[in-house]
């Protein structure tokens, strides 16, 4: 097969690929890139394979940095570019599941493309649009089928989160998991406790924020590699309900978190935690606790304080979950309107600060501050205050 129509990243980095072949080596796009663009979807990067090794890539190309050079990655610069070229490489056991104890480079196409994951992630491309098929991996593509490379067993065995990885494509590309490949995962779902969190974290992200998520949740489910991520061997129950879920649909890590808290019937303190065991960043953290709050928040989401407290971006994903469960019939345009009528959207907009209540009330700084200012605030939220310096400074001498 032969691509004709190259995107712009092709275009871009296929001076790179000539230099190599007129240095008298081979060299291929390969992986994810040729899978996106027969399948016509925007490319994040470009990976290149060459039968050269990295001292000769340094020498074909004047600037060049050594990003991975132990695993066979030099990384050109061209023309403002960064091109990340591997060479050909074969890699030994894998005593710990999770990286090779060494690779070894080789002049093989073959040999490289072998040690791939799944069929569509083992094609090549050279300059000229050729494309290398040599696991069926075009059919694969054509057939919407996830399918290990050779013995899954073998492929998982080498690094675990290849079982990971398969599903995530499932969900991503809604394609479906052969059986064999399916029945290997589930033969080897306990080797997933050898994988980093982290790493677990993004495939398992990937997979909500897919084209078809209640197909990937379900087959995590199936598989049982939820009983081997941090706390959800507990909620079986709660996941199937997830993958259930009509035309399950998320936007972004937030609403998934939020969801998961809300749906496995944890407040947003035990959320909290859950997301720890997950090495979630602080600052997601703090995110989801504020949506599941306002999501749970018995006033509703076009409350003036629900809106103040939570802001729109996280108003606007609590709303989605709504939206998901069937219990909502606000709009995402009534949350705009609402949170755009507010008289104050920060504390900073407020006219009056512990300053001013020192200076010009006399009054002594201690808890009574804050405890003033806040019901202020929540006064000029609910409309019983006007947000006017004067009218507040009057307020609080005449009620404290």
């Amino acid at each position: 097969m032969r691509i004709t129509k190259f995107p712009n990243e092709f275009i871009n980095a296929i001076p790179v690929l000539k230099s190599i072949q007129k240095a008298g080596f081979e060299a291929y796009f390969v992986g994810g890139c040729v899978r996106d663009t027969l399948l016509g979807i925007p490319l994040h990067d470009v990976d290149i394979a060459s039968s050269a090794y990295p001292a000769e890539i340094k020498e074909i190309f004047k600037k060049t940095v050594d990003t991975g050079i132990e695993h066979g990655t030099v990384m050109v610069l061209d023309h403002g570019e960064g091109y990340e070229i591997t060479t050909f490489r074969t890699e030994s056991t894998y005593q710990d599941f999770r990286r090779p104890d060494h690779v070894t480079f080789v002049r093989s196409l073959e040999e490289d493309l072998k040690r791939r994951d799944l069929t569509i992630n083992a094609l090549a491309m050279d300059a000229d649009g050729n494309v290398v098929d040599l696991f069926d991996g075009l059919s694969d593509l054509k057939n919407r089928v996830i399918r290990a490379v050779g013995d899954p067993h073998e492929r998982y065995h080498e690094d675990a989160l290849r079982m990971m990885r398969s599903i995530r494509f499932m969900s991503q590309l809604d394609f479906t998991i052969e059986d064999e490949t399916e029945n290997a995962i589930l033969a080897n779902a306990e080797l997933l406790e050898k994988i980093a969190i982290e790493r677990i974290h993004v495939e398992w992200i990937k997979t909500l924020l897919g084209k078809n998520p209640n197909a990937g949740v379900a087959e995590f489910i199936k598989t049982n590699l939820y009983k081997y991520c941090p706390e959800f061997d507990q909620y079986k129950e709660q996941l199937n309900k997830i993958a259930a879920i009509p035309n399950l649909s998320l936007a972004n890590e937030n609403q998934c978190w939020t969801l998961i808290g809300h749906e496995f019937g944890l407040s947003p303190q035990a959320t909290t935690v859950l997301m720890r065991k997950w090495k979630s960043s602080k600052e997601l953290i703090n995110q989801v606790e504020a949506t599941q709050t306002a999501l749970e928040n018995e006033t509703g989401l076009l409350n003036s304080e629900v809106l103040f407290e939570t802001g729109l971006e996280l108003t606007l994903d609590a709303n989605h979950i709504k939206h998901l469960l069937g219990d909502n019939q606000v709009t995402d345009q009534q949350v705009i309107e609402r949170y755009d009528a507010l008289p104050i959207k920060n504390n900073s907009d407020i006219a009056l600060t512990g300053t001013d209540l020192i200076k010009e009330l006399s009054m002594h700084p201690g808890p009574q501050i804050g405890e003033i200012l806040a019901k202020v605030k929540k006064m000029i939220l609910n409309g019983q205050l006007k947000n006017e310096h004067q009218e507040l400074i009057k307020f609080v001498s005449q009620n404290y």
